[in-house]
């Protein structure tokens, strides 16, 4: 297996952090936290650095390639909150649009593609563009990474850990064939159960193109690897099994195989929205599996059936509440994590961009102090 750069954080500087100690299954003293979509819209500091850098024409995903952006936004929450882990501020779109699709962000939409892929001769079109490509193209993402990681050794002690992500490639799929958010996905749905072979095309071009920007991020410094799964809590078990779950596989497997100077791996970790009737099939060799609010932790760890750290999951409605119900709902989830081998406190989902940053910073605290 090849070795992790030499100057790579997990050989020395992340590797004893209590976050990856815990998606290695060794619980720390203090429970590790972090939340998804900490970065972005909820911070003040955040929207004023938007307003002095956005320029007529800006796409979001300019902001993503732009490395200095995305290295100050994701250090942002760090500096604020004291959490116990960085994730790279980026979007799932980014490696298609660099792949050569037509993509953008749409304000209060989201992703928009030019046009849809519908058909077997759609899919065809579309996976003629070579995700080989992206071994070049990547190189802001690979920037932003490495101005990053210098960025978090001189916060604290150094040790913060920054987490990698890319979008399953599902979740591109469904985005890919609708051409814009779907509420039941049923577009990605009628293609799979219509056109199993094109699906199956389709599904694993993703993999590839996704897997590739996972890559990226952990050559340059990340020190853990989430995989989000937006949409598979729309498809049944046995279809998930069959038709997703090898992609998702695919795309992890472009990172399995880099490992610390002890020889071992980079902990992997796998989340899905709405997928408590998939755990059995979300392990995928993973480390870590992420659960949304809408699963106790210790249910979804039976139904995961695996040694693995469980990562989650208060529910982000919950952070509009007085503090008592939010301190409540803080140690209901602590309870249900101590079960597993290690546990990582996060919400269910994303940060909502109305939330008071000080309520973060102050559940960051209580965690820790439990």
């Amino acid at each position: 297996m090849p070795a992790l750069r030499d100057d790579h954080p997990l050989h020395s500087r992340t590797n004893a952090s209590g976050l990856v100690r815990a998606y290695r299954g060794d619980r720390p003293e203090i429970t590790p936290v972090w939340f998804m979509r900490q970065a972005g819209r909820s911070l003040p500091e955040y929207r004023e650095l938007r307003q002095r850098t956005d320029r007529p024409g800006r796409n979001m995903l300019d902001t993503c390639l732009d490395p200095a952006l995305a290295s100050e936004i994701t250090l942002q929450p760090v500096r604020r909150h004291g959490v116990d882990a960085a994730i790279f501020f980026s979007d799932i779109m980014v490696p298609l649009r660099l792949v050569g699709v037509d993509v953008t962000i749409e304000p209060g939409v989201g992703p928009v593609m030019g046009s849809a892929i519908r058909t077997p001769e759609d899919v065809d079109r579309l996976v003629a563009l070579d995700p080989a490509v992206l071994d070049e193209a990547l190189e802001p993402v690979r920037e932003g990474v490495r101005q990053t990681v210098a960025g978090l050794a001189e916060i604290g002690d150094g040790s913060t850990p920054l987490i990698g992500f890319a979008g399953a490639p599902f979740t591109l799929a469904a985005y890919l064939i609708a051409g814009r958010p779907s509420k039941d996905h049923l577009e990605a749905r009628t293609l799979m159960r219509s056109h199993p072979d094109a699906w199956d095309r389709l599904s694993r071009w993703a993999g590839d193109v996704t897997g590739r920007f996972l890559r990226a991020q952990v050559e340059e410094g990340a020190s853990a690897a989430q995989l989000f799964d937006s949409w598979a809590g729309s498809l049944p078990l046995e279809q998930y099994r069959e038709h997703v779950a090898p992609a998702s596989r695919l795309a992890l497997d472009a990172v399995r195989d880099l490992t610390d100077a002890a020889g071992r791996r980079v902990p992997l970790v796998h989340f899905g929205v709405g997928a408590g009737e998939l755990y059995s099939a979300m392990d995928l060799d993973v480390d870590a599996v992420g659960v949304d609010w809408r699963v106790p932790l210790d249910v979804a760890l039976e139904r995961i059936d695996a040694d693995v750290t469980v990562q989650g999951n208060l529910d982000p409605a919950v952070l509009g509440a007085p503090w008592e119900i939010v301190e409540a709902a803080i140690d209901h989830v602590m309870m249900a994590g101590s079960v597993a081998r290690a546990h990582v406190f996060n919400l269910g989902h994303g940060v909502p961009p109305t939330t008071d940053p000080a309520v973060l910073t102050r559940i960051v605290q209580a965690v820790h102090a439990r």
